[in-house]
């Protein structure tokens, strides 16, 4: 049969050609209503689309002129503002409370800091500021639309709050009811934007006048920076975005950082009496290592002690220091000292039987709010000494070097070569945990790790996802040693956090050419996969390696367990927390966003070539994503 030489035409093909015939009708005399209605009998198919709709659907519509040209926005000046804080990039996903803003960005300030980053949900937008900060050690900006906006973000402002991270967002909000239209400027405004994420923002503010803006806006990024640090919040008004500023210029005020705040001396030297005479002390530090000089800080520490630091949370202390680690199998701390960490209960729980003591160094108890449980547990302790764990440390190791005698000395250095092989057996055992499941298919966690390892050894690499889900191996078998080798998890444990964090810090990474790598659990890549989209669009380098297993395993264990405690069986623990029937295929989705891909992996053979191939593209200054099937658990 011959082929029909008829094309089908779509939509677009069609508006097309209805944008011609709407352009010459536009030039004809307008039809009576009577014409009008013979030629389109009611109820007989669609209504023609108007010259307006047809414009709109083919992208050929312009903007309506407006008869009132506003000079001087008070958005531009807003952008000034900006500009004096050294914001480098915002992310936002487009909405129209911040509508004069925008433009002010991408026109008058050129689209250059900070440069817009288009994200696809708020969420995303947060969450990468958050990852940007951890690497880059000050905020980006997250520009958000509204309420709605506000409560999209909500859940990555959290896990930033909780993460202690500074992060800078700016809402638009229609603030006068008298000026904001009826409907969906009212639907997205708010009397108190701020109070939706006031338990969990560090400080709000919401400026009514240009002048109230510039001192707020400033100050706003001073205390995100003060530590405890954690994310501001400004609100925009879209009244005096869109505005003509008039009379004189408001002032911009000049901004300068306050000192972060360290221990008093006698309370330092006291926890540097404890340590000294100590003969089994720990140091624990979480969220400490503000800077790269606080790593040097913790070894010096360390070394004058010759005390095992149990690292935690982020890279705050070198994983292969001879120091690093628990002390080994029997080590009971009789003195430990926390540094910034969330909460301590366990260990000062674990320490009065023994009457062993527990010292904290933390800003955390300078700022606390009360609805949000984030500060856990109130513990007995010791000593504690409310300051910058960071900005004391200094002091103390001063206070320290000044009590150890020539005998002290002796004997913390048998203590050291004793902790220096307990690190040595652990290592080894780590080593040989990799043997498990090393041919299995599905492909083992471990595997992926040890198979990424000879690829970044040689490089300076980034790893910037959450390794709780992936059995900590990357710290267990790479060399970490930089602040930026591994920039810790969620803060709050939140959902969601590992895809556009993971961005937000290759971004930061970019400029220093270093390879940003993830290894992306499957359940949090369904929270926010838009985010590969933005990373597509805005070029930034990252590998990320799917640890598809093809559920939320840690919830099936869960259920397991309350299957066990109620007597009764697990083979349904699938039902609510397996994602398969169909299975996902990551490759694929990735590859949609315009990322390169490759996958399903099952066969761990195929493993290693689709890593030095991924890992090739991505130092050529591409995203890639390969898809590896994997075991349940690390």
């Amino acid at each position: 049969m011959a082929k029909s030489t008829k094309r089908s035409v779509g939509r677009r093909g069609f508006l097309k050609g209805a944008a011609v015939g709407a352009a010459a009708l536009a030039a004809k005399p307008q039809l009576a209503p009577a014409q009008q209605s013979s030629q389109q009998p009611a109820g007989r198919g669609a209504q023609a689309p108007s010259g307006a709709a047809v414009a709109r659907e083919t992208g050929a519509a312009r903007p309506a002129a407006n008869a009132r040209v506003i000079e001087n926005p008070g958005s531009d000046f807003m952008v000034d503002v900006f500009k004096t804080l050294n914001l480098e990039y915002l992310s936002a996903n487009p909405g129209s409370t911040f509508e004069s803003l925008h433009e002010s960005l991408i026109n008058y300030g050129d689209n250059k800091m900070p440069e817009f980053l288009t994200c696809t949900h708020e969420e995303n937008a947060v969450a990468m500021a958050h990852g940007y900060a951890k690497i880059e050690g000050k905020p980006m900006m997250a520009l958000i639309h509204g309420d709605i906006g506000l409560q999209h973000a909500g859940m990555a402002i959290y896990n930033a709050y909780c993460d202690r991270v500074p992060i800078y967002i700016v809402v638009g909000n229609h603030s006068d009811g008298a000026e904001r239209n009826p409907g969906v400027q009212s639907y997205h405004s708010a009397q108190d934007l701020g109070a939706l994420v006031r338990d969990y923002t560090k400080w709000d503010d919401q400026p009514y006048s240009l002048g109230a803006f510039a001192e707020s806006a400033v100050r706003a990024y001073k205390i995100a920076m003060t530590p405890p640090m954690g994310p501001v919040l400004i609100v925009a008004g879209a009244e005096i975005q869109s505005h003509a500023m008039e009379g004189q210029r408001p002032r911009i005020p000049k901004l300068v950082m306050t000192t972060p705040p360290a221990g008093d001396m006698g309370a330092v030297a006291e926890a540097a009496r404890m340590l000294v005479a100590a003969e089994r002390p720990m140091i624990i530090p979480e969220r400490y290592a503000r800077t790269p000089e606080g790593i040097k800080l913790l070894i010096e520490l360390a070394e004058t002690l010759q005390s095992p630091v149990n690292n935690r949370e982020r890279m705050n202390f070198p994983n292969r220091h001879p120091l690093a680690g628990n002390g080994g199998a029997g080590y009971q701390p009789d003195v430990t000292l926390a540094l910034e960490v969330q909460d301590i209960l366990t260990e000062a729980r674990a320490a009065r039987p023994r009457n062993a003591k527990v010292i904290q160094i933390s800003s955390v108890s300078l700022s606390h709010k009360s609805n949000i449980q984030d500060f856990g547990h109130y513990a007995d302790i010791d000593l504690d000494i409310g300051a910058d764990a960071e900005a004391t440390l200094p002091y103390l190791i001063e206070a320290c070097k000044k009590l150890i005698t020539a005998d002290r000395q002796r004997a913390l250095k048998d203590r050291g070569a004793k902790l220096a092989e307990a690190h040595r057996k652990n290592r080894e055992a780590d080593v040989e945990a990799l043997s498990w499941g090393w041919n299995a298919s599905p492909v083992s966690v471990g595997r992926i790790a040890a198979e990424l390892w000879p690829l970044l050894k040689n490089e300076d690499w980034s790893f910037v996802s959450p390794q709780g889900f992936v059995g900590n191996w990357p710290n267990r078998i790479w060399n970490m040693e930089k602040h930026y080798h591994y920039i810790g998890g969620q803060g709050a444990g939140g959902m969601g956090y590992g895809a556009p964090a993971s961005v937000g810090a290759a971004l930061a990474n970019r400029k220093y050419g270093r390879l940003s790598i993830n290894i992306q659990t499957d359940g949090d890549f369904n929270y926010s996969p838009g985010v590969f989209w933005t990373a597509a669009h805005h070029r930034i380098p990252l590998l990320s390696i799917m640890h598809n297993n093809r559920g939320y395993h840690q919830e099936v264990m869960f259920v397991e367990q309350m299957a066990s405690a109620h007597n009764r069986g697990a083979e349904r623990a699938g039902i609510g927390t397996k994602l398969w029937d169909p299975d996902i295929n990551y490759a694929s989705i990735a590859k949609g966003y315009g990322l390169y891909a490759e996958g399903p992996i099952t066969d761990p053979k195929d493993l290693a070539p689709a890593l030095k191939r991924g890992v090739e593209r991505v130092k050529k200054g591409e995203p890639v994503l390969i898809d590896v099937v994997t075991q349940p658990r690390g």
